[in-house]
């Protein structure tokens, strides 16, 4: 499946690290999903991790009751998070790898190696009405492992490519980007729906948009950085714009 449209999921988390860092409420983390909105994302990603070192359940709740777009609840595979999940109904649900000791998401989850695991998630997610989304390496094994668990997405994890790129590694970065590609292309055979996400910056985000495979990018971290300086909603419409520039052209040259 190949989509002209790509949708833009702003993920909101490090507002809430910026919040949590003295107390308080401010910055407030759905403050900037309003904003997030009125400056043209298609769904909102929170992370509830264990530990609630950024967003935390009143973050969700409020979510939840305020705002309009769709919500992704990322999330580890433990009851305590499913619980939540299955009481507050989101739209989506992506599982992914959570370590306490990590400053952020360093992988994609083993859906291979954890499929038994990983299969009364997926079921009882799935059984609820929400979408199952499992964030993975651009790994064919991984892709057929999520296929048979019977998740409806999978979301790339992007960190090796925009990593290389940032770094100048221009080889290893056309490699990972090939990856990338392989494993969109892959996973749509499977019949996954295919998002991609992990450090993508303004830089990287025109190579990976015209993967004609990816329906959706997740992009939090670089754009609540860029925001110190130009604002969030600049930051976001200007993201926006690169992402639909970058259909726009690969639509043309298809003509």
């Amino acid at each position: 499946m190949t989509s002209s449209a790509l949708r833009l999921g702003v993920n909101i988390d490090h507002v809430a690290t910026i919040r949590n860092a003295r107390g308080g409420r401010h910055p407030d983390p759905v403050r900037a999903a309003h904003m997030a909105a009125q400056a043209g994302a298609d769904g909102i990603t929170a992370h509830l991790r264990e530990d609630r070192r950024h967003i935390v359940d009143d973050d969700i709740a409020r979510l939840m009751g305020e705002i309009d777009l769709p919500l992704n609840l990322e999330m580890a595979a433990t009851s305590e998070m499913l619980g939540i999940a299955l009481a507050h109904k989101p739209h989506a649900c992506c599982i992914v790898p959570e370590r306490r000791e990590e400053l952020t998401t360093e992988g994609g989850l083993d859906a291979a190696g954890q499929h038994n695991l990983l299969a009364p998630f997926v079921r009882d997610l799935a059984g609820a009405g929400i979408r199952v989304s499992l964030f993975i390496n651009p790994d064919r094994q991984q892709l057929e492992a999520a296929a048979s668990l019977g998740a409806q997405v999978t979301e790339l994890h992007t960190g090796a490519f925009c990593d290389a790129l940032a770094d100048g590694e221009t080889g290893l970065a056309a490699r990972e980007l090939m990856r990338l590609q392989q494993a969109a292309a892959d996973g749509a055979a499977l019949g996954l729906e295919m998002h991609a996400g992990h450090g993508i910056t303004f830089d990287g985000v025109n190579a990976i948009a015209l993967i004609p495979e990816l329906v959706e990018l997740n992009i939090g971290h670089f754009i609540v950085g860029e925001a110190i300086f130009t604002g969030l909603e600049p930051a976001i419409r200007q993201m926006r714009s690169l992402m639909d520039a970058a259909r726009a052209s690969a639509a043309q040259m298809r003509i």
